[in-house]
């Protein structure tokens, strides 16, 4: 097995730190896992694949060839999901078309009064993307902040569901999924991270997040071995919403 990508940017004293330690023990998997996508969708991706230089001149917050190299994973782990009848959530922004609500959000970026909905196309850009898009059984939690648990009802649906742990793929690592990561923690959730599954725009900022992630809240682990503990999983779990197709 390949070693984590955070281990190029430590230095050998950093190694030995934490070791010494005792960071980054394995918390272990739960028994009644949903799985959480964060914000996959056109605003963090683009519409094409391209190099991130081109994608952000049209969507500022893109993150580029490395979005859609992790499309792929994210619907193969969905995939194994449904098969288990496990729950899977996605979160995604919401924004008033005047952008007043973005708030603080527009304190750190001189992009942020580009319309929130139309940027150089008719896409919105809060859409999930169409190759992980949700069924009608999934769950759609939309946010304003980075951790999906702020000011929504995550919480209540994961309560709801009777979910004891949570398997966290998107974007971006550093982020609404480190933020989201953080939260899951402190509400007592095992938590994994699929580290193919998750994404950023800047390469040192996604390995040195999944590096303390897997330090400090939660087990960052390969996606073979996320898709291998799933399917062990038994059938049947949870009850999920019915769904309904339109059209």
């Amino acid at each position: 097995m390949s070693e984590p990508v955070w281990f190029q940017f430590l230095t050998p004293r950093d190694k030995e730190v934490f070791g010494g330690a005792g960071y980054g023990a394995r918390a272990g998997y739960g028994k009644r896992p949903a799985i959480l996508i964060i914000d996959v969708n056109f605003n963090f991706c683009g519409d094409k694949r391209e190099p991130i230089l081109e994608s952000i001149k049209r969507w500022r917050n893109s993150c580029g060839e490395d979005a859609w190299d992790a499309l792929p994973v994210l619907k193969r782990v969905i995939d194994a999901a449904r098969v288990k009848g496990l729950p899977v959530i996605y979160t995604t922004g919401i924004r008033r078309p005047d952008n007043w609500d973005a708030g603080s959000w527009s304190w750190k970026n001189n992009r942020n009064d580009e319309a929130p909905t139309v940027i150089h196309t008719n896409q919105d850009g809060n859409e999930i993307m169409p190759q992980i898009a949700p069924e009608p059984s999934d769950i759609v939690v939309p946010k304003q902040k980075p951790s999906g648990f702020h000011g929504t009802n995550l919480l209540s649906y994961l309560t709801l569901l009777g979910a004891d742990s949570v398997i966290v793929c998107g974007t971006t690592t550093s982020g609404c999924v480190r933020a989201t990561v953080i939260d899951s923690f402190s509400y007592n959730f095992r938590t994994t991270v699929v580290e193919e599954g998750c994404f950023d725009r800047s390469q040192a900022s996604h390995a040195i997040n999944l590096c303390d992630m897997h330090a400090k809240y939660a087990d960052v682990v390969k996606a073979d071995e996320v898709v291998g503990f799933i399917e062990s999983l038994p059938k049947g779990l949870f009850e999920l919403p019915k769904g309904q197709r339109v059209g």
